[in-house]
């Protein structure tokens, strides 16, 4: 090892790259690079291995999958022209909104230099994201009717809480009060996923983008089943209402998981907003968190839900990482449910 060389942990390394130490441990995994062993044997990464793990994030952040940036490494390229396609309908997406923005802008200045002044919510909505819905609503039970704003909606907003805190009446009142929104049970995969097989045999575009993503979604390590064929037919059918899915790890074991989190991160920003409930650390990696990306945290006392930030540290951040759990522990604890002191 150089003397002359900089080596860092995975922790410094990913935090340089801007990816979570989890991306750079299944880029191990997966044979796409090999770090430095101390003679402790803990890994570290030195420039070699920082330029090609900076080469592995790009590729990834383009769209590819794992086995896609494996085969454009070793030089075919053929895969690229897909994910570049798409990278370019994405930036056109969001070029066009700052364009929208900029002429807004103009406007009111034009305004304002003629005397009138904007409007306090004219200048608000510069602010926030173009998308932008808000729905208000009464909570359910358990919150006995609290008044609940629901603002800021983000292409993939995260639904989390412990058992029995009224996440999934949340989720439902949620998918009631905005406008075209369809709820995903824990259903989808019934029979088979027939009636998501339905779908596909009577919509034979829809069918191509299932089939398009179930093949992306194997290569990055998931297994074809009922239940992600379902969920595949849901997020990619051409209805415009937001989707809220119920426990959408529901039927999926870690690799396929781990899969999915990648694919709805990949959507873009163009894409339909979804809200997700989920309690798994494979679907939401707090290290991993975007500003596309928001979490919902519903409190075990039943206080109202609330935004979470991602950083350690903010408030209810400790209560969000300890909802979650690795798809194993999931699994073993599917249905349980705290027990609750009886009240005289």
């Amino acid at each position: 090892m150089s003397s002359s060389a900089r080596y860092l942990n995975p922790s410094d390394a990913a935090e340089r790259l801007g990816i979570s130490p989890k991306a750079l441990r299944l880029y191990e995994q997966r044979g796409l690079i090999a770090p430095v062993r101390t003679a402790a044997g803990w890994r570290t990464y030195g420039p070699v291995e920082m330029a090609r793990a900076g080469e592995i994030a790009a590729l990834r952040a383009l769209g590819l999958s794992l086995a896609q940036v494996a085969r454009v490494l070793k030089g075919e390229a053929q895969d690229l022209a897909t994910a570049l396609t798409a990278h370019q309908a994405r930036l056109e997406t969001e070029a066009h909104r700052i364009a929208e923005t900029v002429e807004k802008v103009r406007a009111l200045r034009a305004d304002l230099a003629a005397g009138e002044p904007p409007r306090m919510h004219e200048l608000t909505r510069l602010t926030r994201p173009a998308a932008e819905i808000v729905a208000a609503f009464d909570l359910p039970w358990p919150w006995g009717g609290e008044r609940f704003e629901l603002r800021d909606v983000r292409p993939l907003n995260y639904i989390i809480g412990p058992l029995g805190s009224g996440k999934t009446r949340f989720s439902k009142a949620i998918a009631e009060h905005l406008p075209g929104a369809v709820f995903v049970d824990l259903d989808r995969a019934a029979n088979d996923a027939a009636d998501a097989r339905a779908r596909m045999e009577t919509d034979s575009a829809l069918k191509l983008r299932v089939e398009q993503a179930l093949a992306w979604l194997v290569e990055e390590g998931a297994t074809a089943t009922p239940a992600l064929t379902a969920l595949l037919v849901a997020i990619e059918s051409d209805a415009d209402g937001i989707l809220v899915i119920d426990m959408i790890e529901q039927g999926l074991h870690q690799p396929s998981q781990e899969a999915v989190s990648v694919y709805l991160r990949n959507r873009g920003p163009g894409a339909r907003p979804l809200f997700i409930m989920t309690r798994s650390s494979a679907i939401l990696d707090l290290g991993a968190v975007g500003p596309d990306e928001a979490i919902i945290l519903c409190p075990a006392n039943h206080s109202p839900p609330s935004r979470v930030a991602p950083v350690p540290g903010a408030p209810g951040y400790e209560a969000v990482a300890t909802c979650l759990a690795a798809p194993d522990v999931r699994a073993r604890t599917e249905g349980v449910i705290a027990w609750r002191p009886q009240v005289a």
